[in-house]
């Protein structure tokens, strides 16, 4: 899970690109970087770190031109990564290409194979993106047949590119005298979306909230399996580029990726984790006798809508009981273990009024490796709670995830191959209540009726790609994890089991 975003304007575009990183920072916290054009060259400036920390005076005066794009990255596991593997990436040839991709290519090692045994292409790291990057060259370079550009030429390549890849991937790339070409994967697991400027700047980029934090309109989601190129002149030009698009967006967009504020593919983010809540109120009441419970508190911060709506619809008071650090990163994006527990107390301080002699429910977006909820019961408890429960606005998390987001092995998973008793005594609360998978899929479900699905396959262990089964995604996981130091640039290693690249 990263964040990207592309311009095209007739103003310097530089700026722009920073604040709209800035308003994806949440999706991720590792790095940053920014890619511009003026005229037929490249200027690109990108490194480890924040936003804020990446990009200084003299980084953004050289960054000129009126089009560009940018990305922050999340690391998936072990520890700190090459800055090599930042984005976006650059090939020369065919015309100049820069990219930056969301999401995680499910047959990167075998397509990294073709790339240089067949395609004659060399891949200098060990990202997946990178792999993406030079697919989308060779295809752009047999569509022309090595001659101009044409906007034909620039489909036929994403049609070409849909036929290869498997996997998650929203992208964004800049062709050198060209224009911005954005198209996302046939069933548009990971979002991106349009918006237009009074001034006529189009930009793109992985949430809405990116599209109006900038003063721009939003227009529409780009569809699964679409492709746009814009132009330097700003003319924009459409096409449906997969042969079978369905949409299956991730489901933990809505749990806990994405900021609240936004809409991806016509669900309010917001709503949906109000209506998460609603549902999982049913389910604490069969659980927990509800004059039991005292207080709601929330897990700030992604919890609280949630949070709010139970509490509302059990009739019991909402508390903030937790004050958060806002300067220590998202705990669930840290990488490593050690880093990630440590990080708690320091992300997190109880107001030690709203737990004392109360039997609290903590309300949490999702429960994925347990260690945090443990720490978190316990500060409960150390703050003088009579009895705490937790409640989980997603249901248990069982399967790794193949598509870009932080789960990687079923080891690390704390529901996985475990009771719900057994869960709750490793967390060590009172009474532990999972949100059910068909609960959470109609509570998102019916803010759009016509989705073909969700790709929830953390919970319920289908991957709607196809081409992967549990099985698979736990050996991918195990290998990705073996080496601290392969981390790929968009969350992803190469070291892929052949079974995972059939089909």
């Amino acid at each position: 899970m990263c964040g990207i975003v592309g311009v095209v304007s007739n103003a310097p575009v530089n700026q722009l690109i920073y604040d709209a990183l800035l308003l994806l920072q949440h999706r991720g916290q590792d790095a940053a970087g920014i890619a511009t054009q003026l005229e037929r060259k490249f200027f690109m400036h990108k490194a480890k770190g924040m936003v804020k920390d990446v990009f200084r005076t003299r980084n953004m005066r050289a960054l000129p031109g009126n089009c560009g794009l940018g990305q922050v990255r999340y690391p998936t596991a072990g520890n700190a990564f090459s800055e090599e593997e930042a984005q976006p990436f650059y090939v020369n040839a065919p015309f100049g290409i820069v990219m930056a991709h969301n999401g995680n290519l499910t047959n990167a090692a075998l397509l990294k194979q073709e790339m240089i045994q067949l395609d004659h292409r060399h891949i200098n790291t060990e990202s997946d993106s990178e792999v993406l990057l030079n697919v989308l060259a060779h295809e752009l370079g047999q569509a022309t047949d090595h001659g101009a550009l044409s906007r034909d030429a620039v489909f036929a390549a994403v049609r070409a590119v849909h036929k290869r890849i498997k996997g998650s991937y929203a992208v964004v790339a800049m062709i050198a005298g060209h224009g911005l070409l954005a198209f996302r994967d046939p069933y548009g697991i990971r979002p991106l979306c349009l918006g237009q400027g009074k001034d006529g700047t189009v930009m793109v980029a992985s949430e809405s909230v990116a599209l109006e934090g900038t003063g721009h309109d939003f227009v529409r989601d780009i569809a699964p399996g679409e492709a746009v190129f814009i132009g330097l002149d700003g003319k924009m030009r459409f096409e449906q580029c997969a042969a079978n698009p369905q949409l299956y967006p991730c489901v933990f967009e809505f749990v806990y990726l994405a900021r609240p504020d936004s809409t991806i593919d016509g669900i309010s983010v917001y709503q949906a984790r109000l209506n998460m809540g609603e549902t999982l109120a049913a389910r604490v009441a069969e659980m927990v006798p509800i004059d039991q419970i005292d207080v709601v508190i929330p897990i700030p911060e992604s919890s609280r809508p949630s949070a709010t709506e139970l509490a509302d619809r059990l009739g019991k008071p909402y508390r903030e009981g937790f004050v958060k650090n806002r300067y220590v990163g998202r705990t669930f994006i840290m990488p490593g273990q050690a880093v990630r527990k440590k990080s708690v107390r320091q992300k997190l301080n109880v107001i030690a009024s709203e737990f004392k002699g109360r039997n609290v429910l903590l309300v949490d977006d999702s429960i994925v490796r347990g260690t945090t909820s443990k720490e978190i019961v316990q500060m409960a408890r150390d703050a003088g709670a009579n009895k705490v429960y937790m409640a989980s606005a997603a249901p248990p998390v069982i399967y790794p995830n193949v598509y870009g987001i932080d789960m990687p092995t079923k080891g690390e998973l704390v529901a996985h191959g475990r009771t719900l008793e057994e869960i709750r005594q490793i967390i060590g609360c009172d009474a532990l209540i999972y949100q059910d998978v068909d609960g959470m899929k109609q509570a998102v479900g019916k803010l759009r009726a016509d989705l073909d699905g969700f790709e929830a396959s953390c919970f319920d262990g289908v991957y709607c790609t196809g081409d992967v089964s549990p099985e698979d995604a736990v050996r991918m996981n195990e290998q990705r994890v073996g080496s601290d130091d392969e981390e790929g640039s968009s969350g992803s290693r190469l070291a892929l089991p052949n079974a995972s690249q059939e089909g």
